[in-house]
């Protein structure tokens, strides 16, 4: 059937998909968010002021105070006049309106008296926004600038205001201690707000292209129902092709080189509407043909496209009574497959697949011969973006982008999951060599849907 297709119009090919990991973060704040939480700011810092100055009447210079809060504002009047709400803001712009949020809250540290002032707390803000939401580099720079800033106060500051004729002089010490506080802050809010931020950042972009795989495989089940309409849909205009072709040979029979070339087309005409045929009958076929998989029907649609690698493959399938059936589910085969893949990938000689069952379980369990996965990410298996195994055949290494990031063996895990199955990766027990990954279901998950299709017997 390939080899006739051959000869028609080119079929547009679906593009195969690339997983990458995700780039460095770019484009992540928008401009709006920065607004308002320089509006919260401006609306704390002035609610403190006007308490300071008015309601317990300590001394200080508002004027000055007034101009530093005046600059944010007309800031946040800029930006939103130039950029529109949904503007996502580049890492510069970024990291330089944080920086100048730091260095306004250090011009009003300064007026109201340094590090003495309890609310110097607030540098590590900035800070904490970089880490979540920039690169390491930009959110070290910030640091490096509120710490310059925090030692710049240590040594210069108007007087803390306290009541008038009282002047509030705190140990040194104590603005060593508040320093130190402060930069021990920025280093370990950097560090944690960051790691669980890139975390779920990965997380999420895992996810996506876990969705982004099984929309593709979903796609593709779909491809002998489009094969089937546009069939059923032609089958008109050859009929009439081939009636006009008719008339045409009654007509112009005495001209032998007309009848040669009509003879050609009646002959072309009768290859589409063969070709056509087939393709009409993968529609025809009874539903459960192409729905409904029994196990053994599983295992080999799973290990097919994996045996021509060099490496021996190796299905058993034991069990009590009927083997159990499943739906034909994108996910299910694209996860099998990839773990499979991914044995191939990694083992020596030949990959070991067992399909079992029970009256109350089913189950899958995938060995191979290769290295096996290292002790150090043996708790993290099924995580994206973790190198699960090392020493594999070059040979036969995945050339895609991405690859050993772990990320193909967690949309796997992933879409078994959501079949009902229970996943246990790890080690073969020695003397044996290699991974071992056992996929389990209730035989009720995994024969949801498929009982009113009555029963499927392997080939």
């Amino acid at each position: 059937m390939v080899s006739e297709l051959s000869h028609g119009p080119p079929v547009p090919a679906i593009a195969p998909m690339t997983l990458v990991a995700p780039p460095e973060s770019s484009g992540r704040i928008r401009v709006d968010t920065l607004i308002r939480l320089r509006w919260l700011a401006i609306g704390g810092q002035t609610a403190a002021l006007l308490i300071i100055a008015f309601g317990l009447g300590f001394p200080l210079p508002i004027a000055w105070c007034v101009t530093a809060v005046a600059a944010s504002v007309w800031l946040n009047i800029g930006l939103r006049l130039r950029y529109p709400v949904t503007h996502r803001l580049a890492e510069r712009e970024a990291t330089l309106l944080l920086a100048f949020d730091m260095l306004q809250l250090t011009a009003l540290l300064y007026l109201t008296g340094g590090l003495e002032n309890p609310f110097s707390i607030l540098f590590l803000a900035p800070v904490m926004i970089s880490a979540v939401s920039l690169s390491v580099t930009r959110t070290v720079a910030l640091v490096v600038l509120m710490v310059a800033c925090a030692t710049f106060l240590g040594f210069f500051q108007r007087p803390l205001p306290w009541y008038p004729g009282i002047v509030l002089q705190l140990p040194y010490l104590y603005k060593i201690g508040v320093w130190i506080a402060l930069v021990l802050g920025a280093v370990f809010i950097t560090i944690y707000a960051f790691r669980v931020a890139e975390e779920a950042r990965r997380l999420s972009d895992a996810l996506t292209a876990t969705e982004l795989v099984l929309a593709r495989e979903q796609h593709l089940t779909q491809l002998d129902g489009l094969a089937a309409a546009a069939a059923h849909e032609l089958g008109t205009p050859l009929a009439t092709i081939t009636l006009v072709v008719k008339e045409m040979r009654k007509q112009l029979s005495a001209d032998a080189t007309i009848a040669e070339d009509l003879d050609l087309l009646t002959t072309e005409l009768q290859r589409c509407r063969t070709i056509l045929g087939k393709l009409t009958s993968l529609g025809n076929e009874p539903a459960q043909h192409w729905d409904v998989l029994s196990l053994p029907q599983l295992l080999e649609e799973t290990v097919e496209p994996s045996r021509d690698f060099g490496v021996e493959l190796k299905p058993e399938i034991q069990g009590e009574g009927t083997p159990p059936n499943c739906r034909r589910n994108p996910g299910l085969l694209y996860g099998l497959g990839n773990l499979v893949e991914n044995a191939v990938d990694f083992a020596k000689a030949e990959v070991r697949i067992r399909a079992n069952w029970t009256k109350d379980q089913v189950g899958i369990t995938i060995e191979d011969d290769g290295p096996g996965f290292s002790a150090d990410v043996l708790t993290k298996i099924g995580d994206p973006y973790i190198t699960t195994r090392g020493g594999h055949d070059e040979r036969r290494a995945k050339s895609e982008p991405g690859s050993g990031l772990g990320l193909g063996l967690f949309i796997a895990k992933t879409l078994l999951e959501r079949t009902g199955a229970t996943i246990s990766m790890g080690n073969a027990v020695a003397p044996k060599a290699g991974a071992r990954i056992s996929i389990r279901w209730s035989r009720e998950d995994f024969e949801r849907g498929t009982m009113s299709d009555g029963p499927v017997h392997a080939d």
